[in-house]
């Protein structure tokens, strides 16, 4: 089916905002109205996700319906001002925009919202305000909890990424309105943008505990709120996959999740592969719920889940091994929790052993063998060889399996400890042990234990006093072979992925009262399969550079220092230098992270961003460059940021940060 392209749109709202927007129309929408998709993120739908949308909402275009793709306020083209991420004004705007696109001649009143990560959260937040038109939402890599399973925080503990993703939005920010769509106005416009920027990272860093600025937004707080139906897709490999069984357990409406070994990443993209056909089964869920024919998406498990199998740990994994398997409802009664328990001599057993007290001190800079917290697809990402944290943890093995274990859901880990700092920090994962002894990560969590019973009122230690202490693991799939051997190791910190507690604690684990409960999946495969991706047109597009990526750790014998650097020239996710030519616009994103930490000390940690964003084309080059740092002392967290933009060669904005921000248990 041919397909009409709009470019450039104005979507006007009540209080006199214009929102930027690109519409994908099918053939004959004019005459015989169609449903619509909307998809609502801060990405800049003229070049910034450009490369991604057309594939994608070309492609539900080609299969009978209007898909549009806008800019929320302050972002992109569009007027206003962005204050910070998922406000009650973002959600506003969206009502008005489903309004607007319900009540235009192309569309037959029904609407649809997708999008994944950012865009994939506002779907679950829109719909809980139930907009009369939305008929069904598809969200991808989000989540129902804001301060639990987000780029903020992990486990009470603040995460490394919170600096990165505020920083890169630093960068997104300071990218200026194209004069082509905006007009004559652009340049104050970009001007005002950043004098009136926030500072995103201190922002996010000043609400530790789950208070009123997290609940807002997550739509744990009341599941009965959406009133429409929801498929929730999700990825091993991402850090968005929890949120997929809370949400099948707990909407109160019809749903389906699938949930693959990819990162951050569309699935018909999906890396680690393999990739699925998933705007075909986006298209069968559309027509179901938009058009009412019976696609028999409604006659699929609830949840279609791939089973990872062992790999060797290296940090580049381009495609996974494995099975998809289905489970007709969720939580499923095919799953049955078995039972581990901790014991002396570092055993993993079936029955209760001989109790010890084991203390465990991790290095600073344990967690080198983490690799990120949200796989993108990008080379040297994942966790690599457990061994080289496992020298500073306690670890827990079974005897060599005989049959295979296969795993589906969150396992959880009990824990009888006790500490010698008011603050203290404890990682647990879970590993497999292959025949080699190289040591391949299935899932993991942080635990600031100031957080143990709620994250909401988090309450110092005492120290040496006993507490018991559930864990919660990352959901995931996983078999372990026969042959293999399950690890569980505890250590006390989790370095580059989070802030280190403010003392080096000493952990001392009771293995008499811990244990782990691994959720066992005792059915059988069930019949699924997708088709093979596909895609709709795509844009033309020429790799200026391919750009370059690199990582690496390394330790200072002279001065103790122990230091990550991951660095991305041209593309920040290794995609090079590319030029848009429908608009003649490109684009080159740079970025250098380094943190240096003292393994022996945790007020030793820094933490330096440099980037630089270049956009433009003939005769209007634009760039910005930011320097963000954290550092901090016992009481307090320090975090400084720099940004000047430059037209033409010519500087013309500054800003700088200078953020103190108390420390909260953390």
């Amino acid at each position: 089916m041919t397909i009409e392209t709009i470019e450039h749109i104005w979507i006007p709202l009540a209080d006199g905002t214009r929102l930027a927007a690109r519409i994908f129309l099918p053939a004959g929408a004019r005459s015989k109205a169609v449903p619509a998709i909307l998809e609502y993120i801060p990405y800049r739908k003229r070049d910034g996700t450009r490369g991604r949308d057309a594939p994608m909402h070309g492609y539900f275009a080609q299969n009978g319906y209007a898909a549009v793709r806008v800019d929320m306020r302050g972002a992109g083209d569009s007027d206003g001002h962005m204050a910070d991420e998922y406000l009650l004004q973002e959600q506003d705007d969206a009502l008005e925009v489903i309004a607007w696109i319900a009540a235009q001649d192309w569309c037959d009143g029904n609407v649809g919202m997708m999008g994944k990560s950012w865009s994939g959260f506002n779907c679950l937040q829109v719909a809980a305000r139930r907009p009369p038109a939305l008929k069904a939402i598809l969200t991808a890599y989000s989540t129902d909890d804001r301060f639990r399973d987000d780029i903020h925080y992990m486990g009470g503990n603040l995460l490394n990424d919170n600096l990165w993703w505020g920083s890169i939005m630093l960068a997104y920010q300071a990218r200026p309105l194209d004069p082509e769509t905006a007009g004559a106005g652009w340049r104050d416009a970009w001007l005002k943008r950043i004098e009136d920027m926030p500072f995103f990272p201190a922002i996010w860093a000043q609400h530790q505990r789950y208070d009123d600025y997290w609940k807002h937004g997550s739509v744990q707080e009341d599941w009965s709120a959406i009133q429409v139906p929801v498929m929730v897709i999700g990825g091993w490999a991402d850090s968005y996959t929890n949120s997929v069984p809370r949400l099948l357990a707990n909407l109160q409406v019809p749903s389906r999740g699938i949930i693959g070994p990819w990162g951050h990443i569309y699935p018909h993209d999906g890396v680690p592969g393999p990739a699925i056909g998933f705007l075909q089964e986006a298209v069968r869920w559309w027509d179901h719920w938009l058009k009412g024919v019976d696609t028999g998406v409604m006659d699929e498990p609830q949840l279609r889940a791939f089973i990872n199998d062992a790999v060797v740990p290296v940090g580049t994994r381009t495609d996974q091994p494995g099975k998809w398997v289905g489970e007709a409802a969720w939580p499923s009664d095919q799953i049955a929790d078995k039972l581990l328990h901790l014991g002396a001599g570092g055993r993993l057993t079936e029955t209760a052993g001989v109790a010890a007290q084991l203390p465990v001190k991790s290095p600073q800079d344990h967690g080198r063998a983490a690799g990120e917290w949200m796989g993108t697809g990008c080379v040297g990402e994942m966790p690599t060889d457990q061994r080289l944290d496992d020298g500073g943890a306690l670890n827990f093995d079974t005897d060599v399996l005989e049959d295979a274990v296969e795993i589906l859901g969150a396992p959880v880990v009990r824990l009888k400890l006790s500490a010698d700092a008011p603050v203290a920090q404890i990682v647990v994962r879970l590993s497999d042990v292959l025949p080699s002894g190289e040591v391949l990560r299935v899932s993991y969590q942080v635990l600031n234990l100031t957080h143990r019973d709620s994250h909401e009122n988090p309450q110092a230690l005492v120290p040496g006093q006993d507490y018991v202490v559930p864990v919660t693991l990352s959901a995931c799939g996983h078999r372990f072979a026969p042959g293999h051997k399950i690890r569980v190791s505890i250590g006390t910190a989790y370095w580059p992925m989070i802030w280190p507690a403010p003392y080096a604690a000493t952990v001392t684990v009771d293995t008499g009262g811990s244990a782990i409960s691994l959720p066992v999946r005792m059915g059988g495969d069930g019949a699924v399969a997708f088709d093979a991706p596909a895609h709709g047109p795509a844009v033309p597009i020429t790799q200026v550079d391919p750009g370059m990526t690199a990582r690496s750790f390394s330790f200072d014998a002279i001065t103790g220092l122990a230091t990550y650097v991951t660095e991305g020239r041209g593309g920040l996710f290794g995609e090079g230098v590319v030029r848009f030519d429908e608009i003649g616009t490109t684009i080159a994103h740079n970025l250098r992270r380094e943190l240096t930490i003292d393994p022996r000390d945790p007020l030793s940690a820094r933490y330096v961003l440099r980037q630089s964003y270049d956009l433009g084309r003939e005769g209007w080059q634009t760039r910005s460059e930011i320097t963000t740092e954290m550092t901090c002392d016992l009481e307090n967290f320090y975090i400084t940021g720099a940004l000047v933009a430059f037209e033409n060669g010519t500087e013309v904005a500054r800003r700088t940060w200078h953020e103190t921000i108390a420390r909260d248990l953390m």
